[in-house]
């Protein structure tokens, strides 16, 4: 079976498109009406518009905007949104290779060339590769990989067998001056208390016995 990939005759059609649907209020549907009036694409172009968006995920197939489109009218998710858009209308480049839309405009039309099984120089293809770089500038492709900065350190928390005590000690080393340390002490896993003892008498007379 063939197959296909969404493009546009006029590529340059979706920039306008994306432009004004960022600008317009979202409507209940997408409808010749609002893309002929409130995008202010008209005749073939504005027709050709409206099933391009729904193979992109941006409307579905009542007419009814997406959770797609609902979030590329947010600034700060309009990047993430388009991805989103560009990895549903172009699932079948991504089972190929996963990061497609990084490849060369010469290695992207030859991988939409490879998918759709078309002879080397086809229009449709080259439309598709038009479309597909026309909507790429909207994308942040890099934005699921940002790092979590509030994650948990692991590398603080002692041993399952240990217990640990930490005592600060104030240290006036002038008149004005004042420092203070603090002592994590790791303790094994014991109920001696002989050992215990042990350990703060050579804490004391080895760190303290000077204070």
């Amino acid at each position: 079976m063939a197959i296909t990939l969404p493009y546009l005759v006029s590529p340059g059609s979706i920039k306008t498109g994306l432009e004004k649907i960022k600008a317009a209020a979202t409507p209940d549907r997408v409808t010749q009406d609002f893309v002929q009036t409130k995008l202010n694409i008209k005749g073939g172009t504005g027709a050709a518009l409206i099933p391009y968006l729904k193979k992109i995920g941006f409307v579905a197939s009542d007419g009814s905007p997406t959770d797609i489109y609902r979030q590329f009218r947010n600034h700060a998710t309009a990047g993430a949104a388009v991805f989103d858009a560009i990895k549903t209308g172009y699932k079948e480049l991504e089972k190929v290779n996963e990061y497609f839309y990084e490849l060369s405009d010469k290695d992207l039309l030859a991988l939409i060339v490879q998918v759709t099984g078309v002879e080397t120089g086809n229009k449709v293809a080259s439309l598709t590769l038009s479309t597909l770089k026309t909507l790429k500038p909207f994308a942040d492709f890099d934005g699921k990989a940002t790092a979590v900065a509030n994650s948990p350190s692991q590398e603080s928390s002692p041993a399952p067998e240990q217990s640990a005590a930490h005592q600060t000690h104030p240290v006036v080393r002038d008149s004005n001056l004042n420092l203070a340390y603090t002592i994590n002490l790791n303790l094994p896993a014991t109920s001696d208390q002989a050992v215990f003892n042990a350990i703060f008498r050579s804490l004391k007379e080895h760190l303290l016995g000077n204070q």
